[in-house]
């Protein structure tokens, strides 16, 4: 199948701390490793999908920041083609993940930052995008106003829609 994909959903950029255990309230541990990277369900979908060839859209809001870059870097990598709302009145999510050493679980804080505040205003934005899409993504991490206004459009437009 061709055309367009076109991905709505969150860019995070991922924390990531490996430890014994995670600290109690007002302790601080050492840890045993650490890493910063780009992360968010659709933003991976995204990279994924252009790494594979297909022609990505992505659509999400970032604030004016040091992980937005991060995010615009990924993307230019990949082939993302970005269509990211840029918002000064908050931050690019970010989220902590603590990783046990030992078995490898994880505990996970987000702050999706300006991607909490994706909205059916912004979806109307980029909605002759979004209905000329031949399949349009995306998932829970956002808010579902905007998720499902941008679903009924992509229906609307005939694509093939994933959730």
């Amino acid at each position: 199948m061709g055309g367009k994909i076109v991905i709505l959903g969150v860019f995070m950029a991922d924390t990531a701390y490996r430890a014994d255990r995670m600290p109690r309230i007002g302790e601080t541990i050492h840890g045993k490793g650490f890493a910063l990277g780009p992360g968010g369900k659709g933003s991976n979908q995204a990279v994924a999908a252009a790494m594979a060839g297909g022609e990505v859209h992505f659509l999400t809001r970032l604030g004016r920041d040091a992980f937005a870059e991060m995010a615009h870097s990924t993307w230019a990598r990949a082939g993302v083609r970005s269509e990211a709302i840029e918002d000064g009145e908050s931050h690019t999510g970010a989220a902590f993940i603590f990783i046990d050493d030992a078995s490898g679980d994880n505990a996970i804080i987000i702050s999706p930052g300006a991607a909490g505040r994706i909205s059916p205003a912004d979806i109307d934005t980029r909605a002759s995008l979004i209905a000329g899409a031949a399949v349009f993504v995306t998932q829970l991490e956002q808010p579902m106003p905007a998720a499902e206004h941008a679903l009924r459009i992509a229906r609307r437009g005939g694509a093939r829609t994933v959730l």
